[in-house]
């Protein structure tokens, strides 16, 4: 019964301060037949994006857009690796593998 009243209790306080809490949303987007399930992406600053391989073989997701590098690694069927975008812009996300697979995500704030 006291746990509810203390967070009660903090919320407020953090509320009054000014203090927000940001809510972060997990998008998906699949690799299958040697291309990313869409073109384009919106996200907001602060979310993930979880590449999920449905080819029966290896893809490697990167971006050399300045500021917003990865690079993922290869992943085999069935695997799914993760990245959070923190800066806003356009990212070009391409696979190492397969030059013809081509997204792009646009960060906003």
């Amino acid at each position: 019964m006291r746990r509810p009243i203390v967070f009660a209790l903090l919320l407020g306080v953090a509320l009054a301060a000014g203090i927000t809490v940001a809510r972060t949303t997990q998008h998906e987007v699949t690799q299958k037949d040697r291309s990313f399930s869409v073109a384009r992406l919106q996200v907001q600053k602060g979310d993930s994006v979880s590449f999920k391989n449905l080819d029966p073989f290896f893809h490697n997701i990167f971006s050399v857009t300045k500021g917003s590098e990865f690079d993922l690694g290869a992943f085999p069927h069935g695997e799914a690796k993760q990245v959070r975008f923190d800066k806003a812009g356009v990212v070009e996300v391409e696979c190492a593998l397969h030059p013809e697979m081509k997204l792009e995500v646009e960060v906003r704030e």
